[in-house]
C-alpha cells in the first residue's frame, strides 16, 4: 500500500500572524515539502492543478518535472489534472515526458475540477463536463497505446496519422486514477478501462464515499478486470496532529475557522464528526485511518492533505515527521496484516512492466448527462 500527501496549492493568509505568502514563497515551500515527504519515507507526492486565485499550481507537470530531478524514490502524481480543459494531445506528450524524466516514478489523477469559470477560460462549456471527460480520456488512452492515431470526436479537431511523442516509457502508459467526489459516470469510466478510482474523501461523509467506491468495484468486476475487491482504489484524507489531541485542536482551530473552503461554516467538532478530517494525536489518526477499510474495503493508496489553510512551512514539516515516524509505519503493518493475498498492491511502473500491463482497448461509450458545477 502506498502512503503520501497531496497539495492543492492554496495561497492563504496565516490567521495567527496575518502573513500571506507570495507565489514564489509558496512554490518554494511546496518543493521543500515534497522533498521532505521522500525523506520521511512516504511513497507519493501529488500536486493539484488550478488556474484561479487563491491557488498557484497552474502546471503540475512543471512542478513534478523539477521534483523528478530532486528526488530519487517518491512517486510524483497529480491531484488532479483537469481532463476537461486540457488538450489530450498536450497531456499525452507532457506526462509521457515526465514519465521519462522520472524513470517511471509518476502517475496521474484525472478530474473535472471544481471551479466553474475555468471552462470558458479554456474554450469549453461546463454543461458538457461529463461528455468532455469521457471523450478526452478516450483519446488520451488511445494516444498512449497506438503509435499512429486516426481519431474524430465532438470537442476537438480530428487527428490523422498522429504520433504522440515521446512514446510511453518501456511501452507502458502512465497509470491513471480517475478522481471524483460525486459523479458516478467517472466511477463507471474508471471501471471500464480497469484504471484506478481516487475518492477525494475530505468533505463528504463515509456513507457517500462507500457508495461511490462500491459502484466502481461492482462495475470493475462487470467489465472483467477481476473481482470487485481487486479494483484499484485510492483515498484522500486530511489530518492535523500533535503529541496530544488537546494541543492539536487548539493549534489547528484558527486555521480551520478561516480556511477558504470550509471556514466560517460548521465548527471543527462538527466537521470532524461528519467527515474524515482527523485532528488529534498520531494514535487517533492511525485509528481513524484504519477504519476507512471498514467501508471501502482493501485499498491501494492513502494520501493526506497537510499544507493548506495558511499553515506555516515549519508546522507542515513537523506534521510530515509525525506522519513518517509514528503513523505510516503502523498503518503499513496493520493494513498488510489484514490484506488478502489476491488483492493487488498499488500499481508501479516496474510492476506493470513486469506484468506486461499495457492492454489495448477501444474508447468507452458511456451514458453522459450534462454536468453542472459539480466538484471534480
Amino acid at each position: 500500500m502506498q502512503f503520501g500527501i497531496f497539495s492543492v496549492g492554496d495561497i492563504t493568509q496565516d490567521p495567527t500572524t496575518g502573513r500571506t505568502p507570495t507565489d514564489a514563497s509558496r512554490l518554494s515551500d511546496v518543493l521543500t515539502i515534497a522533498q521532505h515527504a521522500e525523506d520521511v519515507g512516504l511513497d507519493v507526492f501529488a500536486m493539484g492543478e488550478h488556474h484561479n486565485p487563491p491557488f498557484f499550481p497552474s502546471s503540475p507537470v512543471a512542478i513534478n518535472s523539477y521534483l523528478a530531478a530532486k528526488t530519487s524514490r517518491i512517486i510524483l502524481s497529480t491531484a488532479t489534472t483537469l481532463i476537461t480543459t486540457n488538450d489530450p494531445v498536450r497531456l499525452a506528450e507532457d506526462y509521457a515526458m515526465l514519465q521519462h524524466l522520472s524513470g517511471g516514478r509518476m502517475d496521474l489523477v484525472l478530474g473535472r475540477g471544481n471551479t466553474g469559470p475555468v471552462y470558458p477560460w479554456f474554450g469549453e462549456d461546463i454543461r458538457q463536463g461529463i461528455p468532455l471527460a469521457i471523450e478526452k480520456y478516450g483519446l488520451l488512452h488511445k494516444l498512449w497505446r497506438e503509435e499512429y492515431v486516426d481519431w474524430e470526436g465532438q470537442f476537438r479537431t480530428p487527428l490523422q496519422g498522429f504520433q504522440s511523442t515521446p512514446r510511453p516509457l518501456d511501452g507502458v502508459p502512465p497509470f491513471v486514477w480517475h478522481g471524483s467526489i460525486r459523479s458516478p459516470q467517472i466511477a463507471e469510466q474508471a471501471a471500464y478501462y480497469g484504471d484506478g478510482f481516487f475518492a477525494n474523501h475530505i468533505f463528504w461523509p463515509a456513507s457517500h464515499t462507500q457508495r461511490m467506491i462500491g459502484l466502481y468495484r461492482q462495475r470493475f468486476e462487470h467489465y472483467g478486470h477481476g473481482s470487485a475487491d481487486q479494483a484499484i482504489v485510492g483515498l484522500g484524507g486530511q489530518v492535523f496532529m500533535r503529541k496530544n489531541s488537546q494541543d492539536a485542536v487548539r493549534e489547528f482551530r484558527p486555521y480551520f475557522d478561516n480556511a477558504p473552503v470550509y471556514g466560517h461554516g460548521p465548527s471543527l467538532e462538527e466537521f470532524t464528526s461528519q467527515t474524515p478530517l482527523t485532528v488529534g494525536s498520531p494514535q487517533e489518526v492511525i485509528d481513524r485511518t484504519l477504519g476507512f477499510r471498514d467501508y471501502v474495503g482493501d485499498y491501494q493508496r492513502q494520501l493526506f492533505l497537510m499544507d493548506h489553510a495558511g499553515l506555516p512551512l515549519k508546522t507542515v514539516l513537523e506534521q510530515l515527521d509525525l506522519l513518517g515516524e509514528e503513523v505510516v509505519p503502523v498503518l503499513r503493518r496493520e493494513f498488510a496484516r489484514v490484506r488478502p493475498s489476491h488483492v493487488p498492491e498499488a500499481p508501479t511502473h516496474a510492476a506493470r512492466l513486469a506484468a506486461g500491463n499495457s492492454q489495448q482497448q477501444e474508447p468507452v461509450t458511456l451514458s453522459a448527462s450534462p454536468a453542472g458545477s459539480e466538484n471534480e
